[in-house]
């Protein structure tokens, strides 16, 4: 049953706004009325970005606590106190293990786990004292099923999954609340070269944007999109090792793997290794 939530005039505040499912849910909340605060490390991308909502747009680099305060500070400033975080920001490189560079590494640690460890900081005292507000951490269905391919992408989703279960526990006695939102594959910019005929459900920024607004709204500690694998991961868990196994072997879990598309990705991993280079 959904609950009754007012989103016009809500301050929100997105990470990782200035494209694909930031950007999507950008112009979500701005159709309900809220007032958004689009924060990317592309700085212009974030300014173009506001246009198309009518709202805030700042530079912030999550890797930094620093970059994430003033980012928090800006926004209050010019539209008032923050009421919504939807901890977006996120980079997801593929490949080997063993391959994958060491800037690469840590660049993801840094973004996808610590960006929202920063993000959740700069605003829980001010909504504890308003003794208002919902946090929103945008981690994936790879957060809950491993993926040949993307190791150090799934510890960090499985992080977030874990820290924000924590934090419920930890808030559970005051009004904040905090969801997990969890994409099966997007067809965003860090999805390219991965081909279409994985075994996996396929989804648009704009079905994620959906899921962020109704984890809000209905007060969802966890919701998986599609939304109809939400429940999927107890079943999972229940499922014998090597049964899993088998059945990830026959479904070919490991075509992303095996037939990345480096062509496909260069634009994207271009930007990853100047990003990692740079903090």
């Amino acid at each position: 049953m959904k609950r009754s939530y007012n989103f016009k005039d809500q301050v929100v505040v997105i990470t990782g706004a200035g494209r694909g499912i930031g950007l999507a849910t950008a112009k979500a909340f701005a159709q309900l009325g809220a007032k958004v605060a689009i924060g990317d490390i592309d700085t212009e991308l974030a300014e173009q970005a506001t246009k198309s909502v009518n709202g805030f747009g700042y530079h912030v680099d999550v890797r930094s606590q620093q970059s994430f305060n003033d980012f928090i500070t800006a926004t209050e400033s010019n539209l008032g106190p923050v009421d919504i975080l939807v901890n977006n920001a996120g980079i997801m490189p593929m490949g080997h293990f063993l391959e994958e560079s060491e800037a690469i590494t840590n660049a993801q640690i840094d973004i996808n786990l610590r960006g929202v460890i920063h993000g959740m900081k700069a605003v829980l005292g001010g909504m504890l004292q308003r003794q208002k507000g919902h946090i929103v951490n945008v981690a994936s269905l790879a957060g809950k099923y491993p993926i040949p391919g993307a190791s150090v992408y799934c510890a960090t989703k499985f992080a977030v999954v874990g820290l924000t279960a924590s934090m419920q526990q930890e808030l559970r006695d005051t009004p904040i609340n905090i969801s997990t939102v969890m994409p099966s594959k997007v067809r965003t910019e860090l999805s390219s070269g991965t081909g279409e005929d994985l075994p996996i459900p396929t989804v648009d920024p704009e079905d994620v944007a959906q899921a962020v607004i109704r984890a809000i709204r209905d007060n969802m500690p966890e919701i998986a999109v599609p939304h109809y694998l939400t429940h999927s991961p107890r079943a999972y868990g229940l499922v014998p090792q090597w049964l899993n196994t088998a059945a990830r072997r026959i479904a070919g879990d490991d075509r992303i793997l095996k037939g990345l598309n480096r062509k496909d990705r260069q634009s994207y991993e271009n930007r990853l290794n100047k990003l990692a280079q740079t903090k």
